[in-house]
């Protein structure tokens, strides 16, 4: 009789974790890779200093008639910001794209395939981004981190997804809260660590970048491929002990316990309020993201330093002092996005994911619109806080997304129909930051103060959310047509469920249960560089304050 042949290492199938298997070794797993391949918020880093590649000093302009097309190929002087800017443009179009298209193979491939070859994509695409500097060809660089490393975004971004939300079916949200929380806080690891290594490679002829990107290449492989080996998935059946399945409680009718099939998600009404109720918060959120520094400096001017004047009277070191207050400002924006991200995930285990999304709405349409009237009271500390509380709800609409998927849509394809969700991420990425660019230079162009041109803009931005508030309200659970019949979830558990090996092989995880230790240690790995990064974080905010 001929032997099955054994499932190679990077199989589902080598990826079941035995009887005694600590489920908490996940999460630091999801973390591991989420932490390297957040960055991607980080990458304005370098911008400054690859404007500065040729010139070393100071940037060697090209002559007038050089295009964008040209840019791409030319050696002889110094990219633009605004051409460099196309690299975080990327990210974000191929991390929907990939997640979108390599979601369902995925679920079919397992969390531990999908996260080595994010880490290829994502540390290889940086290695190919450091030859495109060496070389000056930026349409190296674009390849590089833009498409190859988008894609690594986009599979790194989900691999966990549906991973977790099996291992803790009953905490939805606080599961996937931790991981994407690792998105968030990328960023502020990321940062400090490539202007501290860009330091230390500088020098009177080279402004450091293509070491720090090899340095941190090395550094991101190590982390996301200890990620992916680490990763567990359960076998068929498994729940935690003492667990009541949902079904049971009146209290989460809002939970089914039938699956939908990927195939059909497009055509379920239910999916596109969802996305919509993703492209308004992120929309409302990313916008101000994206301006915060030049909105705190533009609104309270002199106030920021004790000079009663408004920004166009200030000189070159008042300017200077402004700014320093205004990065703090933008790094304590970026601790609540990340705190955000574990806080209300967690707390729609408790709530529901359709309360905690409309208290989102509700709550952030109304900061929206008080927003005018707290700035013109020069309350600087209202202001700030009014948007550190929109940014926490930002992150958790992130944070909250794969649970409220799982409950409409079952979790056998979550992580698939999440990934055709993260469209709306691309889509938002455009429109909230052209409705704040643009409304800016609009109300600039009509001679209306730097410290009011933010107001049409704040009452545009909580018009978003009233618009996600409606869509909200209108999701329902889904409709019997639309999930699996019987049959056809036999035949997809046969593809998709965690499988016990053949007779006779082993699996990767020791039959023995996971020591405490362990545990520790893997939760440590995460921590370190996370509290490395906060405690960096702190010192910029701590400007704000003084």
């Amino acid at each position: 009789m001929q032997q099955p042949s054994s499932p190679r290492f990077f199989s589902k199938e080598r990826t079941i974790a035995h009887a005694g298997f600590n489920r908490w070794l996940v999460p630091p797993a999801a973390l591991a890779i989420h932490l390297c391949i957040g960055m991607a918020y980080g990458f304005s880093v370098f911008w400054l200093p690859l404007s500065k590649a040729v010139g070393v000093k100071e940037s060697l302009a090209c002559p007038a008639d050089v295009g964008f097309f040209q840019e791409l190929f030319i050696t002889t002087c110094d990219w633009k910001v605004s051409t460099l800017g196309w690299m975080y443009t990327l990210f974000f179009v191929f991390l929907g794209s990939s997640a979108a298209l390599f979601g369902g193979w995925l679920e079919h491939a397992g969390p531990r395939k999908a996260g080595v070859v994010s880490a290829l994509c994502w540390c290889g695409g940086m290695l190919f981004s450091a030859l495109g500097i060496y070389m000056h060809q930026f349409w190296m660089l674009l390849l590089g981190s833009g498409v190859v490393g988008g894609i690594g975004l986009g599979l790194g971004y989900i691999s966990p997804v549906s991973t977790l939300i099996k291992w803790f079916p009953d905490r939805r949200g606080m599961a996937t809260g931790m991981a994407i929380m690792g998105f968030g806080g990328g960023a502020m690891i990321g940062s400090p660590l490539a202007a501290e290594l860009m330091k230390i490679f500088a020098t009177a002829t080279d402004v450091g970048v293509m070491q720090t990107f090899v340095v941190m290449a090395a550094v991101y492989f190590v982390f996301m491929m200890s990620g992916a080996l680490g990763y567990r998935v359960p076998s068929s059946g498994w729940k935690p002990a003492g667990w009541i399945p949902p079904e049971h409680k009146a209290v989460k009718k809002m939970m089914t316990q039938h699956n939908v099939h990927v195939k059909n998600i497009f055509k379920i009404k239910q999916f596109w309020l969802v996305w919509l109720v993703l492209c308004m918060n992120v929309s409302a959120g990313i916008g101000v993201i994206g301006m915060s520094s030049p909105m705190l400096q533009e609104v309270f001017a002199g106030q920021l330093v004790g000079v009663d004047k408004p920004f166009n009277e200030l000189d070159k070191g008042q300017l200077t002092a402004i700014a320093a207050v205004a990065a703090g400002f933008t790094a304590l924006l970026s601790l609540f996005n990340i705190g955000g991200r574990f806080f209300w995930a967690s707390l729609s285990d408790k709530l529901g994911r359709k309360l905690t999304y409309s208290v989102f709405f509700v709550v952030g349409a109304t900061l929206y619109f008080s927003i005018p009237d707290i700035a013109q009271t020069g309350n600087k500390l209202v202001f700030v806080a009014a948007f550190c509380v929109i940014l926490s709800m930002y992150g958790g609409g992130f944070a909250t997304l794969p649970a409220y998927l799982a409950d409409l849509f079952g979790v056998q394809m979550v992580g698939a129909i999440h990934g055709r969700l993260l469209t709306a991420w691309a889509t938002a990425g455009v429109l909230g930051p052209v409705i704040v660019n643009y409304m800016r230079d609009y109300q600039l162009g009509l001679g209306i103060p730097r410290a009011q041109v933010y107001n049409q803009t704040m009452l545009i931005l909580g018009g978003l959310l009233v618009v996600g508030l409606i869509c909200n309200l209108l999701i329902r659970p889904v409709a019997e047509k639309w999930f699996m019949l019987p049959e056809e979830a036999e035949a997809e558990n046969r593809l998709l469920e965690s499988k016990p090996l053949p007779s006779g092989q082993h699996n990767t995880v020791a039959a023995k249960p996971s020591h405490p230790v362990a545990v520790v240690l893997a939760w440590a790995c995460v921590i370190t560089p996370l509290s490395w990064g906060g405690y960096k974080t702190v010192l910029t905010v701590s400007k704000l304050f003084v």
